[in-house]
């Protein structure tokens, strides 16, 4: 019996726990600051595009369709969806339209113009070889913008795209471009000893890492390279020990160290970032250069889908049928469902704590798992109250009954629901292709749900039934319609 005394006083604090991440956060009165960053861990929860609306995005490659293939476009759209995780926003859509078009949508942006910068940017990195050029051309570089080999290959691209676009339209008789039209572009200074493209040594594309530090005075980002981009690196840096290397971030010079020596691993680069600045082309940086330049076709705000009346009549009926339930297994199954009411409370409180700890997007689909996580708990207790009946119709006395019960039930719960979340794991796995993140919301909720339930189901119930027995057990002897039976 004792260890059902230590369950009881784990439950408590769990359940404790439980309610005071779940709570609003202007409910709290204090934060609990678990990086030691100034900022409180705990936020409110995620919600999803068709709850709070959001943004949308299409994207337009720059380059001719024919000069890309559609597996090179989708990895296109897998690097875009990369850095919107990165961002921290989660469940979005990302999905390839047509040949040359790859849609976004971000719900609950709050920046949107960062947003479309960050997954639109190239950040083509290149290191670039200028050896043979003295302290005073580095310096006159470094801040400009230079052309190199890479971007020789891009331009190149961009031009074949915009002569097949002019001979698909026919300008209007006296429509032209004027100069108030142009945009003016700093020019991109070639090397000066020779009039030619800087070569490229290597670009963003091999890079395996990239986080942005804080370092002594400044802001910079440490990297490290592929294996592919370390043979490539490694013997280029032996060769050129004392020579300027620049690092260039789409045409702009950053920065021209010296090699000081051999470099394999990674480096670090520099360039009198801000936080913001260094953290926003990390982003870039590790969630790979777009192997396709894109550029904005159209972007827009999208208010909710569902709408506020529509969610708060959807919360209202999620509130409806837990109270619906809790009253069934009352009165159905009386003393065990009040274990049982108690239990299903605990799981509930269980899943919105971990939906905001993780944080799991509240989406429609998402709701829906979680909805059908709470049938599933009502489900396992259902399974064990009706084996404990069983039991006691049996002959068996009211401890036999209780233990028989949850042991035998046990294997069907866990059976059943092993099964179901390696569904969920399918499904999870299936919604991380480009498009198709919304099953992911719904595997990820259900599959919590089912989790839970073998600790909810079983523990949770199990230890405040054993205790209602321990103070009532004469009583329920003499009434066992108490116990449903």
């Amino acid at each position: 019996m004792r260890r059902h005394w230590f369950w009881l006083l784990f439950i408590l604090v769990l359940a404790v726990g439980a309610v005071w991440i779940t709570l609003p956060e202007d409910a709290k009165g204090f934060q609990i600051d678990l990086n030691n960053d100034g900022e409180n861990d705990y936020t409110e929860f995620s919600q999803g595009l068709d709850i709070v609306g959001g943004l949308r995005v299409l994207l337009q490659a720059e380059l001719p369709s024919d000069s890309f293939t559609s597996a090179e476009l989708r990895e296109t759209a897998n690097s875009v969806s990369r850095r919107v995780n990165a961002l921290g926003l989660s469940e979005a859509t990302v999905q390839v339209q047509g040949s040359n078009r790859i849609l976004v949508e971000l719900p609950g942006v709050t920046d949107p113009a960062q947003a479309i910068e960050t997954i639109q940017q190239t950040a083509q990195l290149e290191f670039v070889d200028f050896s043979g050029l003295n302290s005073a051309q580095v310096d006159s570089l470094v801040g400009n913008r230079i052309l190199t080999e890479r971007q020789v290959e891009i331009d190149r691209g961009r031009e074949e795209l915009a002569e097949s676009q002019d001979a698909e339209s026919t300008p209007e008789p006296g429509t032209e471009d004027t100069a108030e039209d142009v945009v003016p572009v700093a020019p991109r200074n070639p090397n000066p000893n020779t009039g030619q493209p800087f070569p490229t040594v290597l670009d963003g594309g091999m890079l395996s890492a990239a986080v942005a530090e804080f370092q002594q005075i400044e802001w910079v980002i440490r990297f490290e390279l592929t294996d592919e981009g370390a043979d490539i690196f490694g013997p280029f840096t032996a060769a050129r020990v004392g020579q300027p290397l620049a690092i260039v971030l789409d045409s702009e010079v950053l920065s021209a160290p010296i090699i000081r020596d051999q470099l394999t691993t990674g480096g670090v680069i520099s360039g009198n970032f801000t936080e913001d600045e260094a953290k926003q082309l990390a982003v870039q940086l590790r969630s790979g250069s777009l192997q396709i330049p894109l550029r904005v076709e159209s972007a827009e705000t999208v208010g909710a889908t569902l709408g506020r009346a529509s969610v708060e009549q959807s919360i209202r009926a999620g509130i409806v049928g837990v109270i619906v339930v809790l009253t069934f297994m009352l009165v159905y199954y009386r003393v065990p469902g009040i274990s049982a009411d108690i239990a299903l409370l605990m799981f509930i409180m269980l899943n919105l704590a971990v939906f905001k700890l993780l944080p799991v997007t509240l989406t429609l689909p998402a709701i829906t798992g979680f909805l059908i996580g709470i049938g599933t708990a009502v489900d396992g207790n259902i399974l064990i109250f009706e084996r404990l009946k069983e039991e006691l119709r049996d002959g068996k006395s009211l401890e036999d009954a209780l233990d028989a019960g949850f042991d035998r039930a046990w294997n069907s719960i866990r059976d059943s629901n092993i099964s179901t979340i390696i569904i969920c794991g399918i499904l999870f796995l299936f919604g991380q292709t480009p498009g198709a993140s919304i099953v992911s919301g719904f595997a990820v909720t259900l599959a919590l749900g089912l989790i839970l339930n073998l600790f909810t189901a079983v523990i949770v119930t199990r230890t405040f039934l054993y205790l209602i027995v321990l103070y009532s057990r004469d009583a329920l002897i003499a009434r066992r319609w108490l116990l449903g039976a």
